[in-house]
């Protein structure tokens, strides 16, 4: 997902930063220099970045934050001074406590002031209608007490070997070059929900393909049967258990599996939330090789159902 084509849309990608203050919802709005408005904190994409990084470099460099984000909230649409069309796409990113007193904001030729205001108060500061229309949909977020959020990724391993071309058992075919390029690519997108927990099939393909992403975090990857498709075609995988354990930390989590199994992945997810079916679980769980999709829950009730799912494919 590049930033612009020559005469297409200009991507763009921020969020809704948020925050109780004495009890009340406030989120973040900017007062910019140059142009003399009041906005939601966002930027372009730069060339090679997802909508995801863009949203989490742009709030940073305006605002000082090193956010996470949350539930998407839509996208903006509208017209610029030249007649290209521009295209804004917003998540909700809570702010704790700490990155507040890490924020390295100073007013610069770009950003003249960061201010925190209550809902009523940016429907009425914003400058732009679009923007209203986001903070809407953060508001209803609110109205429902479901904005504290976690994700569960569920990621499909990169390119592997074929089975005929590999003469060892199937759980060890590791991935081919361009399975590992789609390992690394991944990294930058996933880390913009900043996961806690790193859950893998014990399958090579599996492990190798969330290597990258343990060695930039930090975090080591936990590799179990639960969601291996060897079990699973034994009929000996016990996913509800996996997933159920992922629920109950309420702690962002990448889950690496395979294609037959991810189907079960995201039935449980809604089973195990009480969320409605539909074909949105259907697409989000037929991934190809080196997709993920992101499931977005209530930390305070997950049982209130998904919030959202996003969707998001390799570019090699």
């Amino acid at each position: 997902m590049s930033a612009v084509l020559p005469n297409g849309p200009v991507y763009a990608a921020g969020a809704v930063c948020w925050r109780l203050i004495d009890g009340k919802m406030n989120v973040l709005l900017v007062h910019r220099t140059v142009y003399g408005d009041v906005t939601i904190p966002k930027g372009k994409v730069d060339p090679g970045e997802t909508m995801p990084q863009t949203a989490v470099r742009e709030i940073e460099e305006e605002t000082g934050l090193a956010v996470a984000l949350g539930v998407p909230l839509g996208e903006s649409r509208y017209s610029l001074g030249n007649g290209r069309e521009k295209v804004v796409q917003y998540w909700a990113a809570e702010v704790h406590p700490a990155e507040i007193q890490r924020s390295t904001f100073v007013p610069n030729s770009e950003i003249a002031a960061i201010e925190w205001v209550t809902i009523k108060k940016a429907r009425s500061y914003l400058s732009y209608a679009q923007d209203v229309e986001i903070i809407d949909a953060f508001a209803e977020l609110a109205d429902r007490g479901v904005t504290t959020t976690f994700a569960l990724i569920a990621l499909r391993h990169g390119k592997a070997v074929t089975g005929s071309s590999w003469a060892g058992p199937d759980s060890t075919r590791p991935l081919t070059e361009r399975g590992v390029a789609q390992a690394v690519e991944l990294v930058p997108t996933v880390t913009a929900w900043r996961p806690r927990r790193i859950v893998s099939s014990t399958a090579t393909r599996c492990v190798t393909t969330v290597a990258p992403l343990a060695a930039t975090t930090g975090i080591p990857i936990k590799r179990t049967e639960l969601f291996s498709q060897d079990a699973f075609e034994q009929g000996v995988a016990d996913v509800r258990a996996g997933i159920g354990k992922r629920i109950r930390s309420r702690k962002t989590a990448v889950i690496c599996s395979h294609g037959p199994v991810l189907p079960e992945i995201l039935h449980e997810i809604a089973l195990a939330t009480g969320s409605t079916f539909g074909l949105y679980i259907e697409e989000a769980s037929h991934l190809d090789i080196g997709s993920f999709s992101v499931v977005h829950l209530s930390r305070e009730n997950p049982s209130a159902g998904i919030l959202g799912i996003e969707t998001y494919r390799p570019s090699v």
